[in-house]
């Protein structure tokens, strides 16, 4: 702890010398020789220095000194502070109703301080006695051969009897108020935060809400796309197949046609071999009548000596009679395939005679292996196998 201050210039004498508080009054109410004029001590007269207090009071003696307030003192203001900090950290409302706070200190030579009655100004506040309330106060000094001051253990603070009460109920209306007040806030703070918590989960639920529908929007909109993609797909192939058909329907139309105008051309250059005629046998038909056990040709009904026209231009490969066929012509055209003319009852052709279309190149007849007058057609391809004859006839746009 720091030393203590200086004792104040103005002389004081505590023994009632001159200057001294009712030292030539008896009343008390002549002021100090200090207080009008200097002062000069007397001869034999004590002039007190803090030396000369620390002796005296060491000796047994008490005096007030007017000194500075010390260290000392405002460490046991700071504690008191801290008190009264502490008691209003364990709650106002119940440090109100207890009884006056007692403030130990520990024994001066445990901190390594002076004694207490060796300091100026400190050692007239403790009293020899706790029923001496004059001497406590320092007005006179302790009787020679008295107790020696007590050293500093504790300072109790109590409120005057007459104001007691009224504090009292002072502090109980200011510790209800606070009480009130803290209560009130608490109640403010779990609100705010029980608020808090709802307006976080509120938000939470919005957020949820907010992406739940656009991920719905999202999923619909896919769907959507893919409806449409569809869509587009199935009306782009339906377009296809459409236009497909009519391109086919199209090309079928333009395909008949050129076959149709190829067919005119070659009915221009072909012809059937009988204007009037009734077909009595077909193709590949089974019968006994012929000795394969199926019929080779076509077989045209018609009078005997009704003219045969040649199909098409050709040369005349052979004219002569030809076993069950009777007499027989063979007309070979440009391409190799080879028409014959069975049966006829004469023939008005030679071998390498050269014919045009529609040229008679006989007639109707019944030689033979026959049962009537007929015309027995047959075609053969270039390698000899047989056709025919109406398949062949119409691929030459003939009406057979």
């Amino acid at each position: 702890m720091a030393s203590n201050t200086p004792v104040p210039e103005a002389p004081f004498d505590p023994f009632g010398g001159r200057g001294a508080a009712g030292a030539d009054d008896p009343a008390g109410s002549a002021p100090g020789a200090y207080e009008t004029a200097s002062f000069t001590p007397a001869p034999g007269e004590w002039n007190p220095t803090e030396g000369s207090l620390r002796a005296e009071s060491r000796s047994g003696g008490r005096h007030r000194v007017v000194k500075q307030r010390s260290n000392f003192a405002r460490s046991s203001t700071v504690l008191g502070v801290g008190v009264i900090a502490a008691v209003g950290a364990g709650g106002l409302a119940t440090a109100q109703d207890k009884p006056p706070v007692a403030i130990s200190l520990p024994d001066l030579p445990d901190l390594g301080l002076p004694d207490a009655k060796d300091l100026p100004g400190v050692g007239a506040l403790l009293a020899d006695d706790e029923d001496g309330p004059a001497e406590a106060r320092g007005s006179a000094p302790a009787a020679a051969g008295g107790t020696a001051a007590k050293p500093l253990t504790s300072l109790t603070y109590a409120a005057p009897a007459d104001t007691a009460t009224a504090a009292e109920a002072e502090r109980t209306v200011a510790a209800a108020d606070a009480g009130e007040a803290l209560r009130a806030r608490i109640l403010q703070q779990a609100e705010q935060q029980q608020q808090a918590a709802v307006d976080a989960e509120k938000e939470a639920a919005e957020k949820a809400a907010a992406e739940k529908a656009v991920e719905a929007a999202a999923q619909a909109k896919a769907e959507a796309d893919a409806v449409a993609k569809a869509e587009a797909v199935a009306k782009a192939k339906a377009e296809a197949e459409r236009l497909a058909a009519e391109k086919a329907e199209a090309e079928r139309i333009a395909a008949e046609k050129a076959e149709a105008e190829r067919l005119a051309k070659l009915a221009a250059s072909y012809s059937m071999p009988l204007s009037s005629y009734t077909l009595t046998s077909t193709y590949m038909q089974s019968g006994s009548m012929w000795s394969s056990g199926y019929h080779t040709g076509l077989d045209f009904a018609a009078p005997t000596g009704t003219p045969l026209k040649a199909v098409h231009g050709g040369t005349i490969k052979s004219a002569t009679y030809s076993g069950s066929y009777g007499y027989r012509v063979v007309l070979e055209l440009e391409d190799g395939t080879e028409v014959w003319y069975c049966h006829l009852s004469s023939m008005t052709v030679a071998a390498d005679q050269t014919v045009a279309t529609g040229e008679t190149i006989g007639r109707v007849g019944a030689t033979g292996n026959v049962t009537g007058p007929h015309l027995h057609m047959e075609v053969h391809t270039p390698d000899g196998s047989g056709i025919d004859p109406a398949e062949w006839l119409r691929s030459k746009g003939l009406t057979v």
